[in-house]
């Protein structure tokens, strides 16, 4: 009997050691080049496995089929990319390395970083790059406070509202 009892408690002291053995995903800083556009050294335009195989740590993904195309989604990062229309949108409260201070600038102290912009509204800049297109979006101070930026222009570029 003692023997049994023995058994037992041995089988759950292991099970109880099994579980607590979990592993957790480790997920790179996100880098990004904004002068090359690109995001950990990947270009525009590439699809949503590459991205999540690169990032693990992303908090959502949508397939082609939704409206504003396929998407992987770092929401604790406040960062998406947007596979399918070939762009990037990174918020205010960006967990991250931008490779120009651009968060929180402001708008007035924009043009010894990126020259004249090449369309201008009241909210937004947009800047031509070598890539593409960079759009910069204005808080209520003037300053930074969303960044997207795409390998289209400013003629073919589609953003999802």
């Amino acid at each position: 009997m003692k023997k049994i009892i023995l058994a037992i408690a041995v089988t759950i002291s292991c099970m109880a050691t099994n579980a607590q053995l979990k592993t957790t995903t480790t997920c790179a800083t996100i880098s990004v080049d904004l002068l090359t556009g690109k995001v950990n050294d990947l270009p525009l335009g590439t699809q949503s496995a590459e991205l999540k195989k690169i990032l693990p740590c992303f908090t959502g993904s949508v397939e082609a089929t939704d409206k504003c195309g396929a998407a992987v989604i770092y929401k604790d990062k406040d960062f998406t990319y947007f596979t399918t229309r070939g762009y990037v949108e990174i918020g205010e409260k960006f967990k991250g390395k931008l490779s120009i201070p651009l968060m929180g600038a402001a708008r007035n102290s924009l043009f010894k970083l990126l020259g004249n912009p090449k369309v201008k509204d009241v909210n937004w800049d947009a800047y031509t790059t070598a890539y593409g297109i960079m759009i910069v979006y204005f808080n209520k101070a003037n300053k930074i406070n969303k960044i997207q930026f795409s390998n289209q222009s400013e003629q073919t570029i589609q953003l999802c509202e």
